[in-house]
Order: structure tokens, then C-alpha cells, then sequence
């Protein structure tokens, strides 16, 4: 069978499914959440809707392209020095709308506050590195690190590191409201975003229609061809889409790399033993919990998902080898063994989103916590806790990140190694003690790893250049491929 006919029979089978769209038509994006806001990134997280937003409307010194990887943004090109403690980014002559130059002033300005002690900016613990931002001349800025960051311009690609001002940025478009909601974004004008040559038109389909909805709304839309992608979808949103019954063709699945477990928040009682700790990461059937969102979700067991940075492999849990029964069975002894010194049923805290995915993950833990003589209780993300769930899509390739994140409440020693791995002269030093912590941080369990984090997508076939990628960030100019 032919690609052309196969695409044909499908857009038959679909019926309604992207909608009959004119070539040079905006495509129709909904991206699941409930806000689409050029927010301020130092005061805190952006939920995935802003992200969207923030990265279509303002970008960094570089981006991403549509497979994950660097591109210009509005810096046209860079330098490292040999040392690697040096970079020096060119500004490409972009204009803010209506019409003033971006300075490198403005651009060390939004970078200063971004990193500045106290940012609430979510990338700000990880450019401490960085020592000083500055101009060099009106395009040329500098950024001067204490130690070598051979990552840096991923970090750089963020939306959170996005240039604005007024809550207006340079693109790669520029936005106007829809009456009927949502967000009409048009390819900027000028040479900074979509192509050098400013008098060339936009290609067909370079508009995007833009919504923010929560995802029964977002694939509702899709399905009645009101939408050809819907992007920003998670394990929490996952069970809606399967009960929809989109087609298996038009589904994305992101091979994203990050966290997904359940980071220890409380050392008080059971969880004050790091024998007790393990016993719970010791009970957990991964597998079920995984399996209950989708079969081919792969469970893992180490908290950093390759060696990265690290100078060792990632460190395999004690109990590792072990079969799932022979984990369970040394857990109920574990359990055993403190009521005998704590008379009384052992009761855990765990905090997950209220959604249908964190219903069937619940369900899956509380069941194998509850195989080993634990009780359990559920409570809200943001409620007191003994466990609580991180869900996030790594911003870079280095095990720093992964310890980081999942030590929400380590041990003294393992936030001092990995404060030292932050602070390590060179590479090689720093690669050694991100190995360190990696051990000490499984040896004390304070962090329970089950999965890498699940993203999905829904894509029709008019926007070919939709790639998966690690990042599970998808730029909305990259949707339709140049050969479109």
C-alpha cells in the first residue's frame, strides 16, 4: 500500500478528526490548561499552557528546534572559550513591537532578574554558576561563568529564559485575542523569527489559532475537527484521551526524559528509618502502576535514567536484584519489626493530583503499600504530606538536575554532596560527586523512582514536522515542515 493511499484511507476513517483545512489555513492548536499568559518567570513555575504561550510570543538568546536540539533565537550566533567559562552571544537586529531595537541592555537586564538571590524562577538553582551577564557593546553580551556548563544554552532554550518586556516579546509571533477565545498568533514581523528576509510572505499555514482548555474540551475539539493537534497531554490526562478513542495513528508519544516518582517530604515516625523507607520503595509493583496507564510505559527503578554527567552508571537500590515477592516479604518484616516497637497500624501521607491518571497511579500504590501492611491516604499535590508525587520533564542532560529535583527533603549529607557537585572546579570533579550523590541519595531512599515521565500528543497529518523528542517541548512554528 502506497504512503499516499494509506494517508487518504485514513483521513476517511477519521471523519471529523483535524476538520477539512484549507492549505494555507491557521492550524488549530489546543494545548491543555486553563490560562494562556505571557507570565512573569521569576516569580515561580509556569503552568504547560503559559509555557506554550511564553515560548511562542517571546524567545531566549536560542531555542529549540522541533527535535529538541539548539537553534538561534535572537541571538544569531555564539562563541564558548576554550575554558569553557566563557560565552558570548551576537544579537540578531530584532525590534520589539512597534519597532524599537532590542539592546543588549534589555536582554542583560531580563537575564540579571531571572537569576537574581531570590528569583523564584524554577531554572535559578541550576545558573548559579553563572557570575556575571554583560554588555559588550549595544549587540554583543557576555555571559561569565565561575566553572565550565557545557549545557548552558539548553537552559538558555527555556521559555523561562525568554526575553519580554510588558508581557511582549520578538517571537516567533506575535499574538492578538480571538472573540470566541483563544489566542491568533501571526509570524512577527522583521527578520528576527521566521525567516532573514523580511519581504518574504509567510508560508501557507505559518498561523496558529491557539486555546488553552482542559483536556476532555481539547479532545472533544479535536475529534469534531475543530483542532488538528493537542498538545501538552500527561499520565494525568491520559485515561480521558483512551476513553475518547482516538485513533492509535494520531497519537505522539514523547520519549521524555525527567522524573516521575514519589519524593520522601516527611522524616517523622516510619519514614525518619531509611530501612523503613526503602521498605516502601521495596513494595511498590512499578509495573502495575505504569501498566495502569498505558502497557508499554517502561517502570523504572534508579533515579537518574543514564550516567549523563555522572561518572558512574546510575546507582541500582540494594534490593534491586531481588523479585518483586522477595521485596514484598522483606518489607513486611521491616513494617513488623517497627510495630513491635510502635505498636499501632502504620499510616502513609500521599500526595497526588486529583485527575484520572492520579486516580489509577493511586490506586496502583495504595494497593502494594497496602500488600506489605501499610495503610495509606490520599490527600491534595499541595497538602501536608509523607510522600508526594514529581512529575517533570528534565530542562537538561545532567544528573545535577535529577538529584536536585528529587531531593525535596534528603539527608544533610546528600543536599551537602550535591550542593558540592554544584560547586565542583571542573568536570571531572563534578562528575564524580554527581556519582557520589547519586549513591548516597538511593542509599538513604529518599526518593522512590517508578517511571520516566509520560507525554502524549495528538497530531493530524497536515503537521508533518511534529517530532518526539526528550524535552517533550514542541515549538509551534516547527508544527508544518518547511516542505510543506
Amino acid at each position: 500500500m502506497t504512503r499516499p493511499f494509506l494517508a487518504v484511507a485514513l483521513a476517511l476513517a477519521l471523519g471529523g478528526c483535524g476538520g477539512d483545512q484549507a492549505k494555507d489555513a491557521p492550524i488549530r492548536v489546543s494545548v491543555i490548561g486553563d490560562s494562556l499568559a505571557i507570565a512573569d518567570t521569576d516569580t515561580g513555575p509556569l503552568k504547560t499552557s503559559d509555557r506554550v504561550m511564553m515560548g511562542a510570543v517571546a524567545q531566549g538568546l536560542v531555542r529549540f528546534d522541533a527535535s529538541g536540539q539548539i537553534e538561534p533565537g535572537l541571538a544569531e550566533r555564539w562563541t564558548v572559550t576554550k575554558d569553557g567559562r566563557s560565552y558570548i552571544f551576537r544579537l540578531r537586529d530584532a525590534e520589539w513591537p512597534g519597532g524599537q531595537p532590542v539592546t543588549a541592555a534589555e536582554v542583560v537586564r531580563v537575564l540579571r532578574r531571572a537569576i537574581a538571590p531570590g528569583s523564584r524562577n524554577p531554572l535559578a538553582p541550576f545558573l548559579v554558576v553563572i557570575d556575571e551577564i554583560v554588555e559588550m557593546t549595544p549587540q554583543v553580551i557576555e555571559v561569565r561563568l565561575s566553572r565550565p556548563r557545557p549545557d548552558l544554552l539548553k537552559l538558555f532554550a527555556q521559555p523561562e529564559l525568554a526575553i519580554y518586556r510588558a508581557k511582549q516579546g520578538t517571537g516567533p509571533f506575535t499574538p492578538k485575542n480571538e472573540p470566541r477565545g483563544g489566542v491568533l498568533l501571526s509570524p512577527a514581523d522583521g527578520p528576527v523569527l521566521i525567516d532573514d528576509d523580511e519581504d518574504k510572505p509567510p508560508r501557507p499555514g505559518s498561523q496558529v489559532r491557539l486555546r488553552g482548555e482542559r483536556a476532555a474540551l481539547a479532545i472533544s475539539r479535536f475529534k469534531d475537527g475543530g483542532a488538528e493537534a493537542v498538545i501538552g497531554g500527561s499520565f494525568a490526562d491520559w485515561p480521558v484521551l483512551r476513553a475518547a478513542q482516538v485513533p492509535d495513528e494520531l497519537v505522539r508519544i514523547d520519549p521524555a526524559l525527567g522524573l516521575f516518582g514519589l519524593a520522601v517530604v516527611s522524616r517523622q515516625g516510619f519514614l525518619a528509618d531509611a530501612g523503613n523507607r526503602a521498605a516502601l520503595a521495596m513494595a511498590i509493583d512499578r509495573a502495575a502502576v505504569t501498566q495502569a496507564i498505558r502497557p508499554d510505559w517502561q517502570p523504572v527503578e534508579t533515579l537518574l535514567p543514564a550516567q549523563l554527567d555522572s561518572a558512574s552508571i546510575p546507582t541500582q537500590p540494594a534490593w534491586g536484584p531481588l523479585p518483586l515477592d522477595a521485596r514484598r516479604e522483606n518489607a513486611r518484616a521491616q513494617v513488623r519489626t517497627w510495630q513491635r516497637a510502635h505498636p499501632g497500624m502504620v499510616v502513609v501521607r500521599i500526595a497526588l493530583p486529583r485527575n484520572p491518571g492520579g486516580t489509577l497511579v493511586w490506586s496502583a500504590v495504595a494497593r502494594s503499600l497496602l500488600s506489605v501492611g501499610i495503610s495509606v491516604r490520599r490527600v491534595g499535590l499541595e497538602d501536608d504530606a509523607d510522600l508526594r508525587l514529581i512529575d517533570a520533564v528534565a530542562p537538561y542532560d545532567s544528573g545535577r538536575w535529577f538529584l536536585v529535583t528529587a531531593c525535596q527533603l534528603c539527608s544533610e549529607d546528600s543536599a551537602t554532596l550535591i550542593a558540592t557537585a554544584r560547586d565542583a572546579p571542573d568536570l571531572y570533579n563534578r562528575a564524580h560527586r554527581i556519582a557520589e550523590a547519586d549513591a548516597m541519595l538511593t542509599a538513604d531512599s529518599a526518593y522512590i523512582p517508578i517511571a520516566q515521565p509520560f507525554r502524549w500528543a495528538i497530531v493530524t497529518a497536515r503537521l508533518n514536522g511534529w517530532q518526539g523528542n526528550s524535552r517533550a517541548w514542541h515549538p509551534l512554528n516547527h508544527l508544518m515542515s518547511e516542505t510543506e
